[in-house]
């Protein structure tokens, strides 16, 4: 079955509700005007339970289906960036310095499109989660309504998601089995060195010259240390001293970065030999150095199963699902493959700005695809 028919002719209000989340972005847990209106369109759906506030700010609501079933969850994130916008679109942001630059009003809107039809057909069994989570960009909001019991509360058997991507074709799905994202962790390193006159440096310990060797160093990690067949990417992306004077060697220098990489193992290795770079590299030189390693996401892992299913359920709406290749963004829904089997897809939405651009802006024509592949996962899984 194609895109279903009674989703499609609700384009119009879909993208009517799209476009009111787009104008009004909210940033990481701070998420309660759109939780707000999740929770309005839910009850009006005729969901059978909705609960706000899980996770600080996010909203969970249940479909239940026509008999015993498994149960299924499917996930939207709601929260956008600290962007000021730049597309000009007459529902632009209207709150300065926000804006939904990663289409996570889009993804909201899809999956309320789906809600709405589930609830109307109940043509399923077992039960539906539907997850719409705040903080997806930097604050873990998956983790955080793991932790305030969302599945002990609506348990769930596996979930599903996915990610709209600029450049893809317009109304297309893509699919990877095993590691698609990496691990988004962050380091921070301090070179403690002696300051001093920049026209004599015999007297110092120039914490500079040493970051900068630092940086170097770093940079072997990938190209001399991991295996050439595992990806990984090390990057230094500031670096302040303690000196604004064009005569001063600085006596201290603070950097901070990133390291994303797919494997467990390969995170451990690369953040134990980090530390060891900038500690001796440091002492070589006569300085101390320190390096603060952050977990921050961890490598977002499909399982073959389910992500079969997902595909399936793809080439059903659209006739075809594409092999997705590996992508180094970070995407806090692999938290809910920790604990779950499911897997999270690729979305084309075709000739659009970047992501976290100022001037992007999500395509309203893939909604009825992506509601109607939300679905016929359940419609697929659970069949009445």
């Amino acid at each position: 079955m194609p895109v279903r028919n009674s989703i499609a002719e609700r384009l119009e209000t879909h993208t009517e509700w799209r476009r009111d989340f787009h104008a009004h972005p909210e940033l990481m847990f701070d998420t309660h005007r759109t939780a707000a209106k999740v929770a309005e369109h839910l009850r009006a759906f005729g969901c059978d339970e909705v609960a706000e506030g899980v996770g600080g700010s996010g909203v969970v609501g249940l479909i239940r289906g026509r008999g015993a079933g498994r149960s299924i969850a499917l996930r939207a994130d709601m929260d956008a960036l600290p962007i000021l916008e730049a597309t000009g679109v007459p529902y632009a942001s209207t709150t300065p310095g926000k804006m939904h630059a990663c289409g996570h009003d889009g993804h909201t809107t899809m999956l309320l499109g789906a809600a709405e039809y589930l609830a109307a057909t109940r043509n399923f069994t077992g039960t539906v989660v539907l997850i719409f989570q705040p903080a997806e960009e930097g604050g873990g909001g998956a983790k955080v309504m793991m932790e305030d019991g969302l599945f002990e509360r609506f348990p769930a058997e596996e979930i599903y998601g996915l990610h709209n991507v600029p450049g893809m074709p317009e109304g297309t799905f893509a699919a990877r089995v095993g590691a698609f994202y990496p691990c988004t962790d962050e380091i921070e390193i301090e070179i403690t060195g002696r300051g001093g006159h920049a026209a004599q440096p015999h007297q110092t310990v120039d914490s500079t010259v040493i970051a900068a060797h630092v940086i170097l160093g770093l940079q072997s990690l990938v190209s001399r240390v991991t295996d050439p067949v595992k990806e990984a990417v090390v990057s230094v992306t500031t670096l302040e001293t303690d000196s604004t004077a064009f005569n001063v060697i600085a006596g201290r220098v603070k950097m901070r970065g990133t390291v994303r990489a797919f494997e467990p193992d390969l995170r451990s290795e690369l953040a134990e030999k980090a530390a060891r770079i900038v500690e001796m590299t440091a002492a070589a030189h006569g300085a101390k150095g320190k390096l603060t390693y952050q977990k921050g996401y961890p490598s977002l892992i499909n399982t073959a199963q389910e992500t079969a299913h997902a595909e399936a359920a793809a080439r059903t709406i659209t006739g075809d699902c594409a092999e997705a290749p590996k992508i180094m963004w970070g995407e806090d829904f692999s938290f809910y493959l920790e604990e779950l089997p499911g897997s999270f897809l690729s979305l084309g939405v075709g000739d659009t700005a970047p992501l976290h651009h100022p001037e992007y802006n999500f395509n309203d024509a893939v909604i009825p695809v992506g509601a109607s592949w939300f679905v016929e996962l359940v419609e697929s899984r659970n069949p009445a």
